[in-house]
């Protein structure tokens, strides 16, 4: 079988890395496709190849019926464009391509607006944490005293985004250079921000919420249209430096069994969990990968293993082994990256 993997997150490495060591010299062809020839994702893959940078939206998606086309691709794993991929799979299954979609193209929207999101999640499947979502100053202000009212400390984020980014603590105290001369991060003065409010008076959505100050756990998952397969907790030490545990926290595999069946997720993907004063609250459904995926398979499972046999129809691995309580962490290794001229034509 050849699978192709576009381009998408470094975690993909670690995926391809798993998939090379659980299956037979030569069973499977794993290409990997990206814009840049350096990306990590090449030493791990069969074939690599470029990407035309400029391409989005349906000319990428034609780009790629293209690719699986010419390059006798059976197995689509996309990265890039997957909530757009998995609305025009009609595309590809008519060149007899299967694709690997974590949800469908409606699920895939929501999941990636937080907003509509945590709107739409009842209580019964997962609890997030107190919010309101806002698009100008005064619904903002009159957010914060509401919720101050009710919890000690409040935090923003953008209702779209990914890897954390736009996340600050609302700090009342000090301004920003105090922040700067003492290295605090990811926090964020509240009178300055009512003045970029001020200057900004719509904005795209902004969810003011309760702060979540416990632990996190990022759960890396196999499923299988909504069937959860295999699951493996990372619990995050608050403090740095000390890697993640294997953790088995009875809450929070109801919470991940419950929402992968509501979604009917599918394949590889990673739900994200954080305690607060009132317990375990869900943070968001990525729909990939985690960037600690490799991590997750220090525990004993091949998670990526377990998501291809059941795509492939193969007899799943049965009760895999998974060691709680063990302590696991990441190390940078010096690599010599793919040469251009080992990359296949396009």
């Amino acid at each position: 079988m050849r699978i192709w993997f576009n381009k998408t997150f470094s975690s993909i490495h670690a995926v391809l890395g798993n998939l090379r060591h659980s299956v037979p010299s030569g069973q499977h062809t794993l290409v990997c496709s990206h814009t840049h020839w350096t990306a990590a994702a090449f030493l791990a893959s069969d074939e690599a190849c470029l990407e035309p940078e400029e391409l989005t939206g349906q000319e990428y998606v034609e780009w790629c019926v293209d690719f699986c086309h010419s390059h006798a691709i059976d197995l689509f794993w996309p990265g890039k464009e997957a909530v757009l991929i998995s609305k025009r799979r009609d595309l590809f299954q008519a060149r007899g391509v299967h694709v690997l979609s974590v949800a469908d193209h409606e699920t895939l929207s929501l999941l990636h607006n937080k907003a509509l999101f945590y709107t739409s999640l009842n209580a019964d499947v997962a609890k997030v944490m107190d919010f309101i979502a806002v698009n100008d100053r005064d619904a903002f202000d009159r957010a914060v005293v509401e919720l101050s009212a009710k919890h000690e400390r409040l935090c923003i984020k953008p209702a779209v985004s990914i890897f954390g980014l736009g996340f600050r603590i609302l700090d009342a105290r000090r301004n920003s250079i105090t922040h700067l001369l003492n290295g605090v991060e990811y926090q964020i003065p509240l009178n300055e921000l009512w003045q970029g409010m001020t200057d900004t008076p719509q904005f795209d959505t902004l969810l003011v919420m309760e702060h979540l100050d416990g632990q996190e756990w990022s759960v890396d998952c196999a499923g299988r249209y909504g069937e959860l397969l295999c699951s493996v907790q990372r619990k995050k030490p608050l403090l740095a430096g000390r890697g993640q545990i294997i953790d088995n926290n009875d809450e929070i595999t109801g919470m991940v069994a419950r929402l992968t069946e509501r979604y009917k997720l599918n394949g590889l993907f990673n739900i994200q969990f954080k305690e607060g004063a009132n317990g375990v609250r869900l943070l968001e459904i990525n729909p990939r990968p985690s960037g600690g995926f490799g991590m997750a398979c220090l525990a004993g499972v091949n998670l990526a293993q377990i998501a291809l046999q059941s795509i492939t129809g193969e007899a799943l691995l049965k009760s895999p082994v998974i060691h709680y309580g063990r302590r696991v962490s990441e190390i940078n290794t010096p690599v010599v990256l793919t040469e251009a001229a080992a990359l296949c034509p396009l």
